[in-house]
């Protein structure tokens, strides 16, 4: 498979036709090599208009969703970033490439690890990975000027809205009811407000971010 038209066709069909239209992410998406962060029976997928499951409770987002996300968190090349949820490192490896440096969290160690191997064989130099709870984040590495769940959530990403600086953005796709869509939060001050910017399709809820099932009689 010519994985290299694979991806430039990924960025002609499904990002620019949905009006991402920044360069860099553009670029970005035809620089990282998509497949490499899948296991071996699933590469022939990486660009696929769908979600690619890969292991428990980890998917990579469609491109269309992913990109969107990205062109709404308005990524400047001095931000620091944390990548919630990076598995084994796609979404962290694009982000490298967008701001000054990515601080990943992922609650799984052998994830954790194919991400450190994903990034050095694709040569990622201003990436790291702390292990922790996907909810708690990385405080200590923080604050952040952007945040990026990669993944669906169902419930608000409290800690994680602690840890913006002022201006700071944190983005995700925010499941309720059947209904996706991808949504920002901006903090102003001791102020944080979100909006809804884009319908999205991602399925795949990230640990710690699952909604209590109600008990019912």
């Amino acid at each position: 498979m010519d994985f290299e038209a694979a991806r430039k066709h990924m960025v002609d069909s499904q990002v620019r036709t949905n009006d991402v239209t920044d360069l860099r992410i553009q670029r970005a998406l035809e620089t990282v090599e998509r497949e490499r962060f899948l296991p071996v029976e699933l590469k022939a997928q990486a660009y696929v208009d769908r979600e690619v499951a890969y292991a428990p409770g980890r998917s990579l987002m469609t491109p269309r969703d992913f990109s969107k996300l990205l062109a709404a968190l308005e990524i400047r090349p001095t931000d620091l970033i944390l990548d919630v949820g990076c598995g084994t490192g796609y979404s962290s490896a694009v982000l490298a490439q967008l701001g000054e440096m990515v601080v990943a969290v992922e609650s799984e160690a052998d994830l954790a690890a194919r991400a450190q191997e994903n990034w050095a064989a694709s040569g990622v130099v201003n990436a790291a990975v702390v292990a922790s709870d996907l909810a708690a984040g990385a405080a200590k590495q923080g604050p952040f000027d952007v945040i990026v769940i990669s993944g669906a959530i169902e419930t608000e990403p409290a800690a994680l809205l602690k840890q913006l600086k002022d201006g700071g953005r944190l983005g995700a796709v925010v499941r309720r009811g059947g209904v996706a869509k991808g949504t920002i939060w901006r903090r102003s001050g001791a102020a944080v407000a979100s909006h809804e910017a884009f319908d999205a399709t991602a399925r795949t809820v990230l640990p710690g971010f699952t909604q209590p099932k109600a008990f019912v009689f």
